[in-house]
């Protein structure tokens, strides 16, 4: 671009310069020149990529592929991923390291232990991606074939990230989890957080709009419609009025249950084995095993909650 179009760009060069080392003396960052100090979305999301193409080959995979050569596919994708998200591990590692809450002399180590753990997983989040998508195929009329599920629903495509988000959450990389679980929300317009526990079976159905909580924790064979939300009742404070951070706070969902469109269920409640909870309906108390509760079941129940109406995720 030409100076006569802007011709105060070393002016303006200058400033974001100076605002860039204010936040980094204000967040305590080295001024030093280093290189790159947070995983990358990029590289994430390409390695997600490889990793659904590595779990689904004939059907996720490039389309050139044979089935006689899945074998070879599937390993070469897993060698060149598991590198690279090895890279990814040991950036969010030496970040937590910069901020004193991982000891820095670990750091290498942990990453490869990490990586080692996330791969020696993936058979068994096959195996519960397979009972999600047999749980779409079954329950959805619309649904032509289990092919049709995967290459299509994006309740399904949210729930791979899930599932891999959620088992790096659990190897100590939340970071990496998130920004997994949010690639997928940009995609799909469905926000589940890679801390929510998730049985198999699950389907989510149509999907925009869904949103389930950090500490949500939902049983086998539950289907949830669009806009559904597993969300908090309330935040609790210290004495100087700063959030807490994490505490039970999302529902527990049991196995069985079916949560209809825009439905809104928050605090820590239980919804009981085979309920089924109706459209629309405002929820912050528990229910018990094989509940039918409707809108007006609802709006009776929560006259006398002060917190009928407010929702906090």
């Amino acid at each position: 671009m030409s100076a006569a179009v802007t011709p105060g760009l070393a002016d303006i060069v200058a400033q974001l310069r100076s605002a860039r080392e204010r936040w980094r003396d204000g967040q305590h960052r080295p001024r030093e020149a280093t290189g790159r100090e947070l995983p990358s979305r990029e590289a994430l999301s390409a390695i997600v990529s490889a990793l659904r193409g590595a779990l689904f080959p004939m059907r996720l995979g490039p389309p050139d592929l044979r089935q006689e050569n899945e074998d070879y596919y599937v390993g070469h994708t897993l060698d060149v991923t598991l590198g690279a998200l090895l890279t990814q591990v040991q950036l969010e590692l030496r970040y937590h390291a910069r901020q004193g809450s991982e000891p820095g002399a670990t750091t290498e180590a942990r990453a490869v232990d990490v990586v080692r753990s996330f791969g020696a997983a993936l058979p068994s989040i096959r195996e519960l991606l397979d009972s999600d998508v047999l749980a779409a195929y079954r329950g959805d009329p619309a649904a032509h074939s289990v092919d049709e599920v995967l290459l299509c629903y994006p309740g399904i495509h949210a729930v791979i990230h899930h599932r891999l988000a959620h088992q790096l959450h659990v190897l100590g990389v939340p970071l990496l989890a998130r920004i997994v679980a949010e690639l997928a929300h940009g995609e799909t317009g469905i926000d589940i957080h890679p801390g929510a526990r998730i049985g198999p079976g699950f389907f989510i159905d149509h999907g925009t709009g869904v949103v389930i909580g950090e500490t949500a924790e939902i049983g086998s064979n539950v289907r949830l419609y669009q806009a559904v939300t597993l969300g908090a009742k309330r935040f609790v404070t210290d004495d100087d009025g700063h959030l807490q951070k994490g505490g039970a706070r999302h529902p527990i969902v049991e196995d069985e249950v079916v949560i209809y469109a825009g439905a809104t269920i928050l605090g820590r409640v239980t919804i009981g084995r085979g309920s089924a909870i109706g459209g629309n309906v405002w929820l912050t108390r528990s229910v018990p095993p094989g509940s039918r509760i409707t809108q007006a079941q609802s709006r009776e129940g929560s006259r006398d909650d002060p917190d009928a109406g407010r929702s906090v995720l």
